[in-house]
């Protein structure tokens, strides 16, 4: 819960109403088995006109104070969520770069989104209604110990029974389904932000049905899980009507006993408090099985954030020998922290100067975009050495494969990458990634708003805004992942042959530029191509005279 951040007035607020609205429940119970027994004696109407006036009262105060509670709760819950994503994303933002950039994108949709509102729900429909129950319980086992001790403790235990025992066997139960269908639920995330973002690529390639396939698999899981837990829940629930009628036998047992010695009204109350009593713990199966939940979600969002002390802090290796713009790479393994490690037996080398023009090639899976993130600053090396000639923030940038479409104009989804780039600068990126005409077609040209983000463009106009944005930025030495995907493949080969050529047009000549990429053009100008297919570089000689021409 200190992930939530709760503060003691609000919650008080929302259990004080609650208190109030069972309180009147309770006694308007009381009293209408007081007024009912007291009519039947048929006592002047003048002497019930104040338990009259009281029975109504309560009846509406018993519906206002619930209401004013939900207001209260739900706007407790909601402001402890807001706060709990806000740490979220402080802890992430605050934390290594490189584990960030390594979070798949299901994973932080599940922990952000409903892993956070089943924590809020525990506010919601556990801590308070346990508060309330235990505070109404209490004052009901304390008016039946006004009319009898033996009543008020079959109450007590039968209270027990519902509130605490049978939640307690329901929640055990359904421990094992909750996380079941956490990981039924986050691969299901998964599967379908795959589908959301590769469509096209998955159905060239044929593979659509087996996502969609893994998707429904998932879907089918969580249902399952969730059946197994509402099982287990049945079973708590039925405690509470069971331990209702033991409670109201018991008590009419003790008034058969008492008849002698008690008024009519006492009898009544004794055998119909129990009624509403027991309402206030009706919610408490419920309440700890929401606990199990919101107890799970919480361990995956710290596990999420634990994970970051995996990521040590990367300290750039300065080296004075070198110039700006330049990077000297020495016997470099590298890889994600508890992951596989690339680089084969002797690392790599590998030097980095103004102009040069790099692509790294290879199969999926073989670290091409790992050794990017090294060099980029985002991950440790694994061994070895990577020197820079001054901070590497302002020297380099890393470009994403997947990089993200903001819902802003396409002017914004340029600027985040250089913020004082001005219109000139923007269009002449726009025309180089072959945006021109579209751009210029568009109803308010670069200030034109994507309403929806990247679905308001094809696969291929995405590919080259994200590469706009790269050709922007100041940065001397650019890492690109990936510059001609969703792009067909005679536009891709064009593309790319302009970027690995120093005067192609595309990069200026006196920065460099690193690029993965799984399909190189046979007519590439590149000054060195590393390949990574045996998880140990070999570098293609491509002679640097003929790339100078």
């Amino acid at each position: 819960m200190g992930l939530l951040e709760l503060r003691g007035k609000p919650v008080a607020k929302s259990l004080g109403l609650g208190v109030l609205g069972a309180g009147s429940a309770l006694a308007l119970a009381a009293l209408s088995a007081w007024l009912i027994t007291r009519a039947w004696q048929m006592p002047p109407v003048l002497y019930l006109s104040v338990a009259v006036t009281a029975v109504r009262a309560l009846g509406i105060s018993r519906g206002l104070f619930r209401y004013l509670e939900r207001l209260a709760t739900h706007d407790l819950a909601l402001d402890a969520m807001s706060t709990a994503r806000r740490r979220l994303y402080q802890a992430l933002a605050g934390g290594p770069s490189g584990y960030s950039v390594s979070l798949r994108r299901g994973e932080l949709l599940a922990r952000t989104g409903s892993d956070v509102d089943e924590i809020g729900n525990a506010v919601i429909r556990a801590l308070i209604p346990i508060g309330v129950s235990s505070v109404v319980s209490g004052a009901a086992v304390a008016v039946m110990a006004i009319v009898s001790w033996w009543a008020a403790l079959a109450l007590a235990l039968c209270l027990v029974v519902s509130a605490v025992i049978a939640p307690w066997l329901a929640a055990r139960g359904a421990a094992r389904a909750t996380r079941e269908g956490a990981a039924a639920q986050q691969r299901s995330a998964e599967a379908v932000m795959t589908l959301l973002d590769h469509a096209p690529e998955l159905a060239v390639a044929r593979r659509q049905q087996g996502v969609l396939a893994d998707a429904r698999a998932a879907e089918l899981d969580t249902e399952r899980s969730a059946d197994r837990g509402a099982a287990q829940g049945a079973w708590g629930t039925a405690a509470m009507p069971l331990a209702v009628g033991i409670s109201v036998m018991v008590a009419s047992l003790v008034g058969i006993g008492l008849a002698n010695e008690v008024s009519p009204m006492a009898l009544g109350v004794l055998i119909l408090l129990p009624l509403s009593a027991f309402e206030s713990t009706g919610a408490m199966t419920e309440a700890a099985l929401q606990l199990q939940r919101s107890r799970g979600a919480a361990r995956r969002i710290m596990a999420m954030i634990d994970r970051s002390d995996d990521y040590r802090p990367v300290k750039p290796r300065l080296s004075p020998g070198l110039e700006r713009g330049e990077i000297r790479v020495r016997g470099l393994r590298w890889g994600w922290p508890g992951g596989t490690e690339f680089g084969g037996d002797t690392g790599l080398d590998l030097d980095i100067a103004p102009g040069t023009r790099i692509a790294v090639v290879g199969p999926s899976g073989c670290g091409k975009s790992t050794l990017l993130l090294t060099l980029a600053g985002l991950l440790n090396p694994v061994a070895g050495s990577v020197e820079h000639a001054e901070d590497i923030e302002s020297m380099v940038r890393y470009f994403a494969e997947d990089g993200h479409i903001f819902v802003t104009s396409v002017r914004e989804n340029l600027l985040v990458s250089r913020g004082d780039a001005v219109e000139d600068e923007l269009m002449s990126a726009i025309e180089r990634v072959g945006l021109g005409a579209w751009v210029r077609g568009l109803p308010d040209g670069l200030d034109t708003e994507l309403d929806a983000g990247a679905d308001s463009i094809s696969g291929g106009q995405r590919r080259r805004l994200l590469l706009a944005r790269a050709l922007i930025n100041a940065a001397p030495i650019l890492l690109i992942d990936e510059p001609a995907e969703n792009l067909d493949r005679s536009d891709a080969a064009i593309v790319q042959a302009q970027l690995l050529d120093g005067h192609g047009g595309m990069l200026e000549p006196e920065r460099a530029m690193v690029m993965v990429t799984h399909q190189l053009p046979r007519d590439h100008r590149a000054d060195l191509v590393v390949d990574l297919t045996a998880c140990s570089p070999e570098e293609k000689a491509v002679a640097e005279s003929r790339n100078r021409e």
